[in-house]
């Protein structure tokens, strides 16, 4: 498994908007092949950061996803209140405890 990080920024003004289109989106993603859950969270430094994570199957699983209908949808909510396009980058499994 793998977790995808975003990291997103968003126009101050918008924020209540964007958490209203971020809590619809997130049960299409959370319904896509190989998702295991999907959380944001704002940062608490600056309060128009977001972090994204994201639970894969694997990166594989997670560019499936940006080829469906799912992902037209979450765009369609998500994407016209960032500022800029994210930062993602993917993690692999924790080290051994």
């Amino acid at each position: 498994m793998i977790i995808e990080h975003a990291l997103v920024r968003i126009d101050p003004a918008d924020r209540e908007f964007f958490e209203a289109d971020a809590r619809a989106a997130l049960p299409l993603i959370t319904s896509a092949t190989g998702c295991h859950g999907a959380e944001f969270r704002r940062q608490h430094e600056d309060d128009t950061t977001y972090l994204l994570l994201v639970r894969w199957d694997s990166v594989d699983a997670h560019l499936e996803f940006r080829a469906t209908e799912l992902f037209t949808q979450w765009r369609a909510l998500t994407h016209p209140h960032y500022v800029s396009p994210p930062e993602v980058t993917h993690y692999l499994e924790p080290i051994a405890r």
